[in-house]
């Protein structure tokens, strides 16, 4: 009887689809970019997604008259890799400051450099991967298990692309950190394991953040 053995591949299978895998940056992933990560919360982005979130409480969003958005980062400084090269990396701070720039300067003008009244937004990418996709539903049955696990080996399975990033956004007149967000986005799939990754792969992602960072400011200027 091979019953217990099955039941085990089943269980492990079933966890690997329905694992408790949180849409929140777990403390253990944060990169160490921001100074303080203690006070974060799970908060809901303006489009809804998951967040770990900081604002100071009473912080007048009305006290800034222009914005001013600093070269993103990318932090801790990444190895490149033949799925994930260097040139994919710097394609995508590149777009992430394009897009951060394009969506502020319809709040507020855009800066030059930090001064009084000026916000000051600091970005970094924290995290850039292209993984072997997670178990689908119908790769519970073992033969498709091992279908699966050969698909993968033969670089046929499917790629999940998925970025991070954490900023600070900082008053210009004291240096003090008003706000602060930690989050993560999955991005285009890929075709297979061979597929490179490249910076359009994670534009959509891109533009959800920068999009999501204004809709805040936005909201505490009425509030």
């Amino acid at each position: 009887m091979q019953l217990k053995p099955l039941a085990i591949v089943l269980c492990v299978a079933t966890l690997g689809i329905t694992g408790c895998t949180s849409k929140y940056v777990a403390p253990e992933d944060y990169s160490g970019f921001l100074k303080n990560y203690q006070a974060l919360k799970e908060e809901k982005s303006p489009s809804g997604a998951a967040v770990m979130r900081w604002i100071e409480p009473g912080v007048d969003a009305n006290q800034f008259t222009s914005v001013y958005v600093e070269p993103s980062q990318l932090y801790p400084k990444p190895q490149p890799t033949e799925k994930v090269p260097q040139n994919t990396l710097q394609g995508i701070t590149t777009y992430y400051d394009q897009v951060l720039q394009t969506q502020f300067s319809k709040a507020l003008p855009l800066a030059s450099g930090p001064g009084p009244k000026v916000l000051i937004v600091r970005p970094a990418i924290t995290a850039v991967s292209a993984k072997t996709k997670g178990l689908q539903p119908y790769e519970v049955i073992p033969i498709a298990l091992v279908a699966a696990g050969v698909s993968a080996a033969t670089g046929i399975r499917d790629q999940d692309t998925s970025i991070a990033t954490e900023a600070a956004f900082i008053d210009g007149s004291n240096n003090k950190v008003v706000a602060q967000v930690v989050r993560k986005g999955a991005g285009a799939e890929l075709d297979n394991s061979s597929q490179v990754m490249t910076a359009n792969d994670a534009k959509a992602v891109l533009d959800g953040w920068a999009r999501d960072m204004v809709k805040s400011y936005d909201s505490l200027k009425t509030r």
